[in-house]
This record gives C-alpha cells, sequence and structure tokens, in this order.
C-alpha cells in the first residue's frame, strides 16, 4: 500500500484534498505524538484516525460510546474496502467470537468498541498479544464532568492508556468548551501543544429561532416547505414524540417515533428505516443523537428547548453533514425554559444544579439574541466570530431590511410594563397592549388602563419579535427565576426622554423561503431511486453507496467516463470498481435523452438567495453589469452594502460578469497581501471564507475578502 495520505484520501476515500487541519493532525498522529482533536460535526474528524490507521502496522482502537455509530462507520469502512470490525452487545456470541479470532490472526485495521466493553479483563487479555498503535477516544466530552455529558466509564479510559503505553492516543470531539478541553488534556496527560482546535462554524447550517405559537402548526408549515426531504424533531419528552408523531402522521407524512419507552426492536427497527431513506422523519427524544452517522439529513427542528447549548449543537450538527445547505429551526417559549428549570431543580448536587442553570442561561441568550446567530454560538466555544453578517441565519437575514423607528412601539410596551407594576412577563403586557379581555387581564383590572387596547396594530407574534428586540438592547430586562419583566435605565431614556430605538418589523405572516441547490433535480431523483435499490440490495444505508453530495454532482457535471466519475467529490477506486456501472449507465442514458454534454468539474456555488419570486440577485448583479457601484446599489434596493456583495457573488457564481477592477478600490489590503489572498483561493478553495481568513493570519478583513473573491471568480471562470 502507499504510505502516502493524500494518495489514501483519493484512492479509498475518493476525495480529491483534505479539509482545513486534516492533514496536520495526520501528519501528528502518524509522528505519535498524542493529539486533540475539536471540530465539529460533519468536517471530517473521522478522516483522520481512520488515514493514520491504515499507515499503522498494527491495529487502532476506537472508543465508541453507540452502537448505531460504530455499525455505521464500519458499514461504511467496509464499503472502501478497509477491514474493520466492531464489538458490543448487540452481536450474537458466533459472530463475536468470529471477530475475536480475526484481531488474533491480525485481520482488524480499525476495531470499534464501547469504553464498558473495552475495560474488562478478557479484552485486555485478547488484546495484549496484539500490536495496538492508535487508541482513538471518540466523544472526548464525556471525559469531563464539566461537560453536558459526563460519563464516569470515559473517565477510566487513562487505564487502557497505561496497559498499551506504546500506542499514540487520539481523542476527539465535536463540543467542548475551554474548560472541558483542559480537563481532556490533564486526564489523558497531553501536552498542550498537540491541540488542534477547527472552526465550530458550520458555515452549510441555516439557523433560526421562532417563536414557539401553535408548534403543531408551525412543524406542519415547515415540513410543507421541506417536502421529500430527510429530517430529525426533538422533543423534550416521550408524550410530545408519540402526539407529535401521530399528527404529523395524521397529516400525511412519512414519520416514526424514537424514544426510550419504545421497545428495543422497535427503536431499532425506526432508527434502520431512517437511516436507509425509508422514512423520512424522525421525532425523537434525546436518546436519538450521537449514534446516527447520515449525512442528508436537510433539516432539525428543535420542538422543545434543549437542556443545554452543547446539546443544541450536537443536535443540530445532525444536519447536512454532506456539507449541503441545511436549515435549524428552534421553537423557543418561556414555558419551555420553567420545565427545564424545573428539572434542573431536582439535582441532588448544588454544583450540578448550578452548572446546569449556566448551561440553558447560555441556550436562552443565544435564543434572544439580535445579533448573527453564530456570535454567541461560537463566542460560547472560544472562538470569536467577526463576520459582520453571516446570510446563514434569522437575524443576519433581517438585517438585509432597513431598520425603521420603532420607539413609538418601545414607549407603548413599557409604560404598559409600568402600569402594571413591572412583575408581569411579555405575553401579559401583550394581551392588555393588544386590548385581550382575558380571565387574567379582567382580574387585575388591566382592562382598565390606559394602555389597555393601545397596540392593536400588531398582532401577538409582532409583539413579540418586537419584545425580543427591546430585550436584545437592553431597554428591559427580565427577571431570569420569574420572567417578569422591568424597564433599564436605557429604556427610561427611550419611555421618559424620548430617545430613538430602530430595529426591525415582523411580517404579519411568515414565510420560509427554500434554497434551490444547482443541479439538475430529475437526473438526481433517478440517482437516488437507484441508489436506493443497490443499497436494499446490499443491505446498507443509501449514503453508504453514495452521498447526496456525491449525486448532486453527478448531476451538476454530468460524467460519462470512468476518469470524469472518479472526480466527483467521494468516488474512489473501490467505489468506481463496484459501483461505476451500475449509476454510469443511468447518468449516459439520461444525457442522451436530453442531449446534455458533460461539464467540466468545477465549483459550483450553491445558491444562497432566499427570494423566491424576483431573485433579486439577477437584479443587482444587471444593475451591476452596468457600471452602477455597491454603495449606489445599496442605497436603490434599500439594503446594507454587505447584502449587495452577497447577491454580487452569487451572480458571478453563475458564470456572470461585471466590472470588478472598480472593486480594489474599496479593498483596504495591501497589493501584496490581495496576491495572497489569491493563492489562498487557489488553495483552499473560495466556497468557504474561514480557512482563507485564518491562513492569512487575519489580516486581511473579512470586508476585503468578500469583494476579493468575487474579483477572483470573474478573473478566474473555472478557479475554486
Amino acid at each position: 500500500m502507499n504510505k502516502n495520505p493524500n494518495h489514501i484520501l483519493k484512492s479509498i476515500f475518493g476525495y480529491d484534498s483534505f479539509r482545513p487541519l486534516q492533514e496536520k493532525i495526520i501528519s501528528n498522529v502518524l509522528s505519535r505524538q498524542d493529539t486533540l482533536v475539536i471540530m465539529p460535526t460533519g468536517s471530517g474528524k473521522s478522516l483522520c484516525y481512520q488515514i493514520p490507521a491504515l499507515l499503522f502496522d498494527g491495529m487502532t482502537i476506537v472508543v465508541s460510546p453507540l452502537i448505531s455509530l460504530m455499525k455505521d462507520q464500519v458499514g461504511q469502512l467496509r464499503e472502501v474496502g478497509v477491514s474493520a470490525a466492531f464489538l458490543n452487545s448487540s452481536l450474537a456470541p458466533a459472530e463475536y467470537n468470529r471477530i475475536l479470532k480475526n484481531i488474533r490472526e491480525e485481520k482488524v485495521k480499525l476495531l470499534y468498541m464501547a469504553p464498558e466493553g473495552l475495560l474488562t479483563p478478557r479484552m485486555f487479555n485478547v488484546l495484549k498479544s496484539q500490536r495496538v498503535d492508535c487508541l482513538t477516544i471518540d466523544e472526548a466530552h464525556c471525559i469531563s464532568e464539566w461537560g453536558h455529558d459526563f460519563r464516569p466509564n470515559y473517565r477510566q479510559l487513562i487505564q487502557v492508556r497505561e496497559q498499551f503505553p506504546d500506542a499514540v492516543c487520539m481523542a476527539l470531539t465535536a463540543t467542548a468548551t475551554p474548560r472541558v478541553r483542559r480537563d481532556i488534556m490533564k486526564s489523558l496527560n497531553f501536552e498542550e501543544n498537540n491541540e488542534f482546535i477547527a472552526s465550530f462554524d458550520r458555515e452549510n447550517l441555516f439557523l433560526e429561532v421562532a417563536p414557539k405559537d401553535n408548534p403543531s402548526h408551525q412543524t406542519v408549515q415547515f415540513l410543507k416547505e421541506h417536502s421529500d426531504q430527510s429530517g430529525i424533531i426533538y422533543c423534550l419528552s416521550r408524550r410530545h414524540v408519540d402526539e407529535l408523531t401521530d399528527y404529523l402522521a395524521a397529516h400525511n407524512f412519512s414519520v416514526l417515533p424514537y424514544h426510550a419507552g419504545l421497545e428495543d426492536a422497535e427503536r431499532k427497527r425506526n432508527q434502520e428505516l431512517f437511516i436507509r431513506d425509508d422514512v423520512q422523519i424522525i421525532v425523537a427524544t434525546i436518546a436519538f443523537g450521537m449514534g446516527i452517522n447520515k449525512p442528508n439529513v436537510r433539516f432539525v427542528i428543535h420542538y422543545d428547548l434543549p437542556h443545554n447549548i452543547e446539546s443544541y449543537y450536537q443536535q443540530i450538527g445532525r444536519a447536512g453533514r454532506d456539507g449541503l445547505r441545511a436549515h435549524c429551526l428552534l421553537l423557543f417559549s418561556y414555558a419551555d425554559q420553567q420545565i427545564i428549570r424545573y428539572f434542573i431543580s431536582q439535582k441532588e448536587n448544588a454544583r450540578e444544579r448550578r452548572n446546569a442553570s449556566n448551561h440553558l442561561q447560555a441556550l436562552i441568550s443565544y435564543a434572544e439574541t439580535y445579533t448573527c446567530r453564530r456570535k454567541p454560538l461560537l463566542n460560547y466555544f472560544g472562538e470569536e466570530y467577526t463576520t459582520p453578517n453571516c446570510g446563514m441565519c434569522d437575524n443576519c437575514l433581517a438585517e438585509e431590511k432597513a431598520k425603521h423607528d420603532i420607539t413609538k412601539a418601545a414607549q407603548k410596551f413599557m409604560s404598559c410594563m409600568k402600569r402594571t407594576r413591572e412583575i408581569f412577563g411579555a405575553n401579559h403586557i401583550i394581551d392588555v397592549l393588544r386590548g385581550s379581555e382575558s380571565k387574567k387581564v379582567i382580574d387585575f383590572g388591566h382592562h382598565r388602563l390606559s394602555t389597555h387596547g393601545i397596540g392593536a396594530e400588531y398582532d401577538k407574534p409582532q409583539w413579540r419579535y418586537l419584545a425580543r428586540q427591546f430585550l436584545a438592547q437592553h431597554l428591559i430586562t427580565k427577571d431570569p427565576e420569574h420572567g417578569s419583566l422591568k424597564v433599564t435605565k436605557e429604556g427610561e431614556d427611550v419611555l421618559f426622554r424620548n430617545k430613538k430605538v430602530y430595529g426591525h418589523l415582523k411580517q404579519q405572516e411568515r414565510s420560509v423561503q427554500v434554497t434551490a441547490e444547482d443541479y439538475d433535480k430529475r437526473l438526481f431523483e433517478r440517482l437516488k431511486r437507484k441508489r436506493k435499490q443497490v443499497a436494499d440490495n446490499n443491505k446498507v444505508p443509501p449514503f453508504v453507496i453514495f452521498s447526496d453530495k456525491s449525486l448532486a454532482e453527478m448531476a451538476t457535471f454530468f460524467p460519462q467516463s470512468r476518469q470524469t466519475f472518479l472526480d466527483i467529490s467521494g468516488v474512489g477506486r473501490h467505489k468506481w470498481t463496484h459501483y461505476g456501472h451500475i449509476f454510469l449507465p443511468v447518468i449516459r442514458e439520461y444525457c442522451q435523452e436530453h442531449h446534455i454534454p458533460e461539464k467540466r468539474k468545477y465549483s459550483v456555488a450553491k445558491s444562497s438567495s432566499r427570494s423566491s419570486g424576483n431573485r433579486k440577485y439577477l437584479q443587482v448583479g444587471k444593475r451591476a453589469e452596468a457600471g452602477v457601484s455597491i454603495e449606489e446599489l445599496a442605497r436603490e434596493f434599500g439594503v446594507v452594502k454587505q447584502t449587495i456583495i452577497k447577491h454580487l457573488y452569487q451572480y458571478v457564481s453563475e458564470g456572470h460578469h461585471i466590472p470588478v477592477d472598480s472593486l480594489l478600490n474599496s479593498v483596504s489590503a495591501s497589493a501584496r497581501q490581495q496576491r495572497e489572498v489569491m493563492a489562498a483561493f487557489n488553495r483552499l478553495g473560495r466556497d468557504f471564507l474561514s480557512p482563507v481568513y485564518k491562513a492569512l493570519n487575519d489580516k486581511v478583513t473579512y470586508h476585503d475578502l468578500h469583494l476579493l473573491r468575487i474579483y477572483y471568480v470573474c478573473k478566474n471562470k473555472h478557479g475554486r
């Protein structure tokens, strides 16, 4: 076997180049340096230990907490010709013994085990005669008692290190605060200089938080807008799972439940049906999570509030693992907070209660922010997010609209708070403002207040939207325990001294736009049907054959030869040998029917426009072609300059051309730095800016990078 990691990457796994940090991590492990890896779900952690495992002479042991995760990873490795196995309680005795025999005969390169199975005298006895070159600990945050998912068995893995002192140790996780990272390294006796931390930013995830008004109806509307897509809906309780599953099934959605109250066989069956694309939607408690390795999950809905921000981040990480756009919706309500606070209050240990409260408060702060959602989310994990507008969250999309003077609305809201003695929450204030004659309003005599009915111009969702902005701008503050609102000093400046407030007004009818991917939908569906047929025949999940991303590339570039098929992401020699003769005829037949030639593979930017009707980026691009400047376009369309830049990037990515030399006048980077940026785009690609920003040591601003990317695309039509 060729000992070059790049050769293994392409020939075995089918990828042309490493993602950020992967190559450095692999080199560090091959140098037998203990390594801590912090990388978000879907960023390629597995390859960081799978490739070294193929290059080491001995065996690699992978500690993994869930049976389903082991099964999926071993299945995928076997599909590309790697000798991998797992040992756990799901195996029949005969199969368990067969794998033990293969281990003794040195026929297994990667062995997956749970910590409780590995930490037994029997297993130590089997392994002591083997050469173990690498011990990999997945989901390593379970080691730390400061994390959200502490498992005592993980703490004992230091015993395995002592049993195999010559083996290099690698710990990986997607969710770890700086404090948790320090605890992991201390527990495993790692050196600090062997820590690799990738960006926690999952750029392909669209983040949205919506007030939880009528959650069943909201969920149905969301699913209609994401028809024929695969997704997960998380609920807090088994009862909610069962009720929502029945409700969605009654509305003709393909849906199944998953929670600890189901029989093991039913739970396993439902999971398998979801993974194999036989059912589109799974409604689940947090019991459904780490074990799911399904790349084409297009959405995650949090029907109820998670307990903490780590769980939320981990759960949305199940979406978009193929790199394509995925939508993450959190339905947020004060009532859910109270339920979780009750659970926290039942904990016996004071430190546990305090930790849990802090974790919950971080999530609430994320949900209530009116800045870019990535800022508080990434800040929690110790990463600073400096991009002014991510373009992939509800708040940044709101920034595309001009801000309105909402001073009068703020004064009405705070005046009503004062007149009700600042002891009520937002819902009651809104009821009074809208003139409600509910029992609570009447009982307190609030129907007789001068503020009763003065806010009828806005509906409840609009008032809630405004109230969240008042909170974010620190005009009002909320008691964390009871939810009552109080006016702050800044709020008094607005209420009594007429200081102006600016914000956004929510449309009365919420419309979620669906982003279309740039591939041939009819060919994609044919390929999906063929993939399902092949997967069923081989008794594996469809994504094990090819990911959605691979099919999307096939439906974009229409490969019709061995070489162009091998150029597709995720296609290595093994997959060409096993599946090329099956999928290539489907593509050729379709291309003959529709007279479609092969296309040269180069970066095709996925549409990020959320305009369903007027396709604004085309209008912006055509005006730019006519020589209109970015500043003039921002004034003309009534949006911020960052939005214009985003539209122009999409426009040129689709093959259009605009005069770009004038863009350089708005770039502050020096000529030398500009050349370095172009070289970085050539080396790292231009789909994501974070790797380029970091490669240039943060010396070129994101504003300049956005402009230089447009320049780069126009000057290099086929460049990445």
